[in-house]
């Protein structure tokens, strides 16, 4: 014969939110769940519980001693790292740093920070330059001004910082290049797309002649900027380049009379210029 079976459910699990909410704006965070976010870079994942202190008489005993307490609370290592964590965030908005960035720069500061490798230097100073680092090796690189002007740090202690984290990690970076900064530089500078791409020509031509050796990129892309605006009809000063690339007149001035004496051969050739070569500032 068949048995037939039936079952009888007197209980429908509710797998909706714990708490309702009455929100019409979607772009607001959904209170629906409590709770921030696990944060994996901390110890414990961030997964601990915080009494609040009580207000009713059921919450203290008769000495007048509360009743509930926090069992366990964040230690000085997670203290110390949620406090660079802000930092390096704070910092990355100052400049418009992606969200990948901070992420690389948080994973780059926790390894240095449980090597203890770099006892000693302050973790201002070690979170300045693991952004530094990171900026390079995800290719948007930002100078060692740039990153200064946005912490609290002196540019000779991130540089010494980076050095010391470089060999501590046995990691590298990739080498800059002028065209690293050249649109960014133009892009701030106001400069037409021709005369950016007239610099970029100029920079990348200079490196290949071997006009500028031992300058930085940097101080070779502000110089083939210089140029290249003072031909165009959209000309820019030496402060103003300068103020922009993070490099003093007097370093624009030695790269550019570098480059100048082969003026001719380092300008593209669809090149349209509004003040001839010969007519370009000697300096």
């Amino acid at each position: 014969c068949i048995l037939l079976y039936k079952i009888y459910s007197d209980r429908v699990i509710d797998v909706g939110s714990e708490w309702r909410t009455f929100s019409n704006e979607k772009a607001l965070k959904d209170p629906s769940r409590v709770g921030d976010a696990q944060n994996p870079l901390l110890n414990g994942g961030d997964l601990t519980t915080m009494i609040s202190r009580g207000t009713g008489a059921a919450s203290f005993d008769e000495f007048g001693n509360s009743k509930y307490q926090n069992r366990r609370t964040m230690s000085s290592s997670d203290r110390a790292m949620l406090n660079a964590f802000k930092e390096i965030s704070t910092m990355a908005d100052r400049i418009n740093l992606p969200r990948n960035i901070v992420d690389r720069t948080n994973n780059l500061f926790k390894q240095v920070y449980e090597q203890k490798s770099l006892k000693g230097r302050a973790n201002d100073a070690i979170a300045s330059a693991c952004l530094y680092i990171a900026c390079r090796q995800e290719g948007v690189p930002r100078t060692f001004k740039e990153i200064c002007a946005v912490s609290r740090i002196s540019k000779k202690e991130i540089g010494r910082c980076f050095k010391l984290i470089l060999k501590a990690l046995e990691t590298s970076v990739d080498l800059i290049t002028t065209g690293d900064f050249m649109s960014r530089f133009c892009s701030n500078l106001g400069l037409p797309k021709q005369v950016q791409m007239a610099a970029t020509f100029i920079a990348r031509k200079a490196v290949e002649l071997d006009l500028v050796p031992g300058r930085s990129p940097i101080s070779v892309a502000a110089a083939a900027i210089y140029m290249a605006s003072q031909a165009s009809a959209e000309k820019k000063t030496q402060k103003e380049i300068g103020d922009i690339a993070g490099v003093a007149d007097v370093t624009i001035r030695q790269s550019y009379r570098l480059i100048y004496p082969r003026a001719a051969e380092l300008f593209p050739p669809d090149f349209k210029f509004d003040t001839p070569v010969d007519k370009l500032p000697q300096l």
